[in-house]
């Protein structure tokens, strides 16, 4: 599946092409001593500092990396021991608009509700050469989940859904989490964004670089 995607082009993820705008990628394991000033436990400073580092480096759009050891989680007690980041953050403003970068149908969606969680999520099913695999959208606003409905057929480029505010999105700067997920396991409108060391193998297996489909040149 990973050398299907890698081969493949895709749609863009927002209204620009995130290789022709300038991005900023985020830091946010231990070594970034940069965090040891701010605190990373209440939102409004957290939005704060990483909204400054947007304007003072002139970038569109932030990013944060895939199988990052996130020191961020550990005094969460919705991740426990839970610290090994599974997607890709854009962090953006509210109300951001989302598109869908390749055709699938809805699977499900759900307003995960609760500090630390996705809040409103949409989950996207798609069949490529007859490999079926889930995209999952996360801390989405509650609009985006009134015009859905499973099966729907989303088209690539489609506008999917909006960036949620911090009141909605389980208590995190605006943003949106990206995921790739081969299996599912029953879940519905949920999966796990983020493992522990311990079974950091299994879920990087089970959830591949989102920039096999995102494509952004500067994570390579």
């Amino acid at each position: 599946m990973e050398q299907l995607l890698k081969e493949l082009k895709f749609g863009n993820i927002l209204n620009f092409n995130l290789n022709k705008e300038k991005i900023l990628i985020l830091n946010f394991n231990k070594n970034n001593k940069e965090l040891n000033k701010v605190n990373i436990y209440n939102t409004e400073e957290l939005t704060k500092y990483l909204f400054n580092k947007l304007k003072q480096t002139k970038a569109k759009v932030a990013i944060g990396k895939y199988n990052e050891d996130r020191s961020i989680y550990k005094n969460n007690n919705e991740f426990k021991n839970r610290t090994i980041h599974l997607g890709i953050d854009l962090l953006l403003k509210e109300n951001t608009k989302i598109f869908a970068p390749l055709k699938g149908k809805v699977h499900s969606f759900k307003n995960n509700k609760g500090i630390g969680n996705y809040g409103p999520t949409i989950i996207l099913e798609h069949n490529l050469n007859n490999i079926k695999f889930y995209t999952l959208y996360g801390h989405l606003s509650l609009t985006s989940l009134k015009n859905i409905k499973p099966n729907q057929i989303i088209q690539q480029e489609q506008p999917l859904a909006t960036v949620g505010t911090t009141k909605v999105n389980g208590n995190w700067p605006p943003h949106l989490h990206f995921q790739i997920i081969k299996d599912l396991k029953n879940n519905k409108g949920d999966f796990p964004g983020v493992s522990s060391k311990k079974e950091r193998n299994k879920y990087l297996n089970l959830c591949p670089n989102p920039n096999l489909i995102l494509k952004i040149k500067k994570l390579n």
